[in-house]
């Protein structure tokens, strides 16, 4: 399986940042395994390279509102990736696991690969919840798909998102194996991606990619920064 690597911009970068970085990456990521999701009004910019190209969230395909985007319009512009999920959508916006999978179910609509962002607080690591927090939100999430082809799952504890602390290479390796268990138990497909995120960097890469059970990385903000994300590519891809 083929390692992938995800840059997640969220809203860090301005429009001066975008034109130095583009200068910087579009003739050195040569591959469809890296994807960039940039902040909603710069994706253009982003489209027709040789890497490819995700959004952060979308909206329901049938609801009409002020503000966002659906799956439709963002596959007819050339987007691959979604991702979904996140602990920022769930903490922010209170999305649960039934609206994440309705957004699923439309992407999967739309031929979109999906990456379904799961994990736990640092209050459900401390009461050792973190393997029944994961199984209920796959399990929720997940719930009547079918067709395993086009969905990623990336673990992100949420303790670990900007906070340069990442767990132990031995926990990220058990729960990669018990999250590639469980879907094979629950909705028995074969084994999907799994990638490792929260304060993926430079500095950890080589530990974290030695890590053989997880098949890339999601990064936030180390994503932004050309050198940053360029050095992790090279670990990586």
């Amino acid at each position: 399986m083929n390692k992938i690597v995800i840059g997640n911009h969220k809203n860090y970068m301005f429009t001066n940042d975008i034109s130095e970085y583009l200068k910087n990456i579009n003739d050195k990521i040569k591959t469809k395994n890296v994807v960039i999701c940039p902040s909603n009004i710069y994706i253009p910019y982003f489209l027709k390279q040789k890497y490819s190209v995700g959004i952060q969230n979308v909206c329901l395909n049938d609801l009409v509102c002020t503000g966002e985007i659906n799956v439709k319009q963002a596959a007819k512009i050339g987007i691959n990736y979604v991702i979904l999920g996140h602990s920022e959508r769930r903490t922010h916006f209170n999305e649960s696991n039934d609206f994440i999978n309705q957004k699923i179910k439309d992407s999967l609509e739309a031929n979109m690969k999906i990456v379904l962002c799961i994990g736990e607080t640092l209050e459900q690591k401390n009461f050792f919840q973190t393997k029944k927090i994961l199984k209920d939100q796959l399990e929720n999430s997940l719930k009547g798909i079918t067709n395993f082809k086009n969905i990623i799952v990336a673990y992100e504890p949420v303790w670990a998102i900007g906070t340069n602390v990442i767990p132990e290479a031995n926990d990220i390796s058990e729960v990669s194996i018990y999250i590639k268990e469980i879907i094979k138990e629950m909705f028995n497909c074969e084994v999907i991606p799994v990638l490792y995120g929260g304060s993926v960097n430079s500095k950890n890469i080589e530990e974290i990619n030695r890590i053989s059970e997880i098949d890339g990385v999601l990064i936030g903000k180390a994503s932004t920064d050309y050198k940053e994300f360029l050095k992790i590519i090279e670990v990586v891809i």
